[in-house]
């Protein structure tokens, strides 16, 4: 064994502005054998040339999953082995092997070490299974990051770092908890520190957890770490947090930029039926307000498409994330992934319009997947991308850099705000409508 290919695919026809780095592939490198070359081509920022390999590895999302499939059928072609791991492929592992010699379920790094060895003997087992299994918390996650294979490439200028794995929350639409189930795995806090200590210092961290704020001892234990360090950062974290004004004073202490917060919905029906009704819609503003007094940004995530939507439901969430200053927001139409609750149900109501939607060739990015209730799949759609042009319009860009000037006063504040609404207005215009799987030019 000589050189493995990692392949990180994109799932249409385009390059992206802000892409960030792939860290599950630093992840597999770190923990590979010695004296093997590792080389990572990432489709989002340069093209897949089918460049001469002994063993390819393929992390895979659902929508790239048709384009994985391509790449991977003309590796095989050529007679080299390929191996596929990440979410779609744990949870639709048969549909994943007719593409593959072998499917990792669960965290890679676990097992790869074995599936190299495997191949370098040209015995490759068809299944590995990584998952920890387990229930509760546990501080046991030892990770090591190869963040070499990185260099030289396009990347978004952030340093992505993990602190851990899994979400104590069991949202309907998330597939989280359908990869983790009820495993929640932290790093040791020195672990992580020691891993910040090699990053560049001129660069925002994101902590890539689906939730840091998994446990409060934990998050105390890691913004404390952080205070000497003298970093900014920014992560996503649930809204639970906000009710706890000791912890935010030490996340703005310990360096925190931005928030990535999901809101989902401003209908409470909507948060009963996804299974966050935690979230408590009618304190958004004061959630909005005790970031910002820190002078702390938020990234707000809203999602279309429940029962309790209707046409109006998209001008109110544009209205409240104006009014509320947020620095970036997003307007998705729900999406079903296979292995969600929401997946399954929609399914068993005949409601999905595209059963494989991942596959079908008639898909394209952004199309709604299902039929809603409260409008029609063509309402869904336009209503997202309205709320988006809204959003990101220039006179709103401007006139939010204009409002709350506190925030903006904090060092790198409003320079990250104004890159990433520009940046998110082009990508928007960019996906929207490409075919999946649609091979990716130079």
């Amino acid at each position: 064994m000589r050189k493995i290919l990692f392949i990180r695919p994109n799932f249409a026809d385009f390059r992206s502005r802000d892409a960030m780095t792939p860290l599950a592939f630093a992840f597999l490198s770190a923990v590979t054998p010695e004296g093997v070359e590792t080389v990572l081509v990432d489709e989002r920022i340069e093209p897949v040339t089918h460049e001469d390999a002994d063993l390819v590895a393929l992390s895979v999302e659902t929508f790239t999953a048709r384009r994985a499939y391509e790449i991977a059928d003309e590796y095989r072609r050529r007679g080299v082995p390929v191996v596929m791991g990440g979410h779609h492929p744990t949870l639709r592992p048969q549909e994943a092997a007719r593409h593959c010699d072998a499917v990792v379920v669960g965290d890679g790094e676990r097992v790869w070490p074995q599936v190299v060895r495997n191949a370098a003997r040209g015995g490759l087992k068809p299944l590995y299974g990584a998952s920890g299994g387990g229930r509760g918390r546990r501080e046991d996650l030892r990770l090591k990051a190869d963040h070499s294979i990185f260099r030289g490439k396009k990347y978004a200028p952030l340093s992505l770092v993990q602190a851990g794995r899994g979400c104590r929350f069991v949202c309907d639409f998330c597939s989280i908890h359908a990869f983790y189930g009820h495993d929640l795995r932290l790093r040791p806090v020195e672990d992580i520190v020691e891993e910040l200590r090699t990053l560049p210092r001129n660069r925002l961290v994101f902590f890539v957890d689906d939730n840091l704020f998994s446990h409060r001892d934990y998050l105390v234990r890691l913004l404390r770490a952080l205070v000497p360090l003298r970093l900014k950062w920014c992560c996503q974290i649930s809204l639970d947090v906000s009710r706890d004004e000791a912890l935010l004073d030490l996340m703005r202490e310990a360096g925190c930029m931005l928030v990535l917060i999901g809101f989902e919905s401003l209908e409470r029906r909507n948060l009963v039926q996804m299974r966050k009704k935690w979230n408590g819609s009618g304190e958004y503003g004061a959630v909005v307000r005790r970031f910002h007094e820190r002078g702390i940004m938020i990234y707000g995530t809203f999602v279309f498409g429940y029962d309790a939507d209707t046409p109006e439901s998209f001008d109110r969430a544009v209205e409240f994330a104006l009014e509320a200053n947020l620095c970036i927001a997003n307007f998705n139409p729900l999406t079903p992934t296979p292995g969600t609750a929401l997946y399954e149900r929609l399914r068993k109501q005949n409601r999905l319009l595209y059963e494989k939607w991942w596959l079908d060739p008639s898909y394209r990015y952004g199309k709604a997947i299902f039929r809603p209730r409260g409008m029609t799949p063509e309402e869904l759609e336009e209503g997202c991308m309205r709320a988006r042009e809204i959003f990101y319009s220039h006179s709103s860009i401007f006139r939010r850099a204009l409002r709350q000037p506190q925030i903006w006063r904090r060092p790198g504040n409003l320079k990250t705000m104004l890159l990433g609404n520009f940046i998110s207005r082009h990508e928007i215009r960019n996906k929207q409508h490409k075919l999946l799987g649609e091979k990716a030019s130079g």
